[in-house]
């Protein structure tokens, strides 16, 4: 398969699955564990690994949300225990997760094996938040690592995708209601909130998502054919495995 034809099928994947611990019962509890309500843990977790910064920088480095309400889930959560911390937390969540659901995974190690290589070669300056999630240590066994990776590779894109948003002269918010009209409300904006939508906006998003490609596209060309299809079949497998 060409290397367009691998990130067209592959990142999809990886974004609708590197989420999924984010909100189980596990991650909750161990939040709970920390003093943590849901959100607060989800945005000290996931921002965690930026360190101890102010919340308008996690809400820029996530894009999307409405600052306020990440500001204030962030600064509840720092209040109480170390950003750094919480962000070792949340990862460990993930690897968690990989444990409970990917051990039965067939050929996981290749599949953990190609999406390193892509996450070494990925390039994280710009990146914020992808470049936080990279400087975490990996679990040693591979259905951890693999749901790490997943979570970690799911950044890059996003991370890139707020670059490309701005390249092409929008906004995360005007993104947002193009792409994630009923969920709008879930991320802090209510009707007052909405920004201009026209055609020429529904336009631009289209080469936001081209452009988003383009810019992780080098990281996923250091891949050979037989990783190509490693990373690819690896990616449905786990998702096939997390929907169960």
């Amino acid at each position: 398969m060409t290397n367009e034809e691998l990130v067209a099928s592959v990142c999809p994947i990886i974004n609708d699955n590197g989420w999924k611990y984010y909100f189980n019962p596990e991650t909750a509890a161990r939040g709970k564990a920390l003093g943590l309500k849901g959100m607060e843990f989800y945005v000290a977790g996931r921002g965690g690994a930026l360190g101890d910064c102010d919340g308008s920088v996690v809400a820029a480095a996530f894009g999307y949300f409405n600052p306020i309400i990440i500001n204030a889930a962030w600064s509840l959560a720092t209040a109480k225990v170390p950003a750094r911390e919480l962000g070792f937390a949340h990862y460990e969540c993930a690897a968690a997760l990989g444990r409970e659901k990917l051990s039965a995974v067939a050929n996981l190690q290749a599949f953990v094996d190609a999406a390193e290589k892509v996450n070494t070669a990925a390039d994280p300056d710009g990146l914020a938040l992808y470049a936080a999630f990279k400087s975490l240590p990996l679990a040693e066994d591979a259905p951890a690592r693999a749901m790490q990776l997943m979570a970690t590779l799911r950044e890059f894109r996003g991370s890139a995708h707020l670059v490309a948003i701005r390249a092409l002269g929008l906004t995360s918010k005007q993104a947002h209601y193009v792409k994630r009209p009923n969920d709008v409300a879930n991320f802090g904006w209510g009707e007052a909130d909405a920004p201009h939508i026209d055609d020429s906006v529904r336009e631009k998003m289209k080469k936001v998502e081209d452009l988003t490609d383009q810019l992780v596209m080098p990281a996923y060309g250091v891949l050979d054919e037989a990783s190509r299809t490693a990373l690819l079949e690896g990616a449905k497998a786990i998702a096939a495995a997390l929907a169960n």
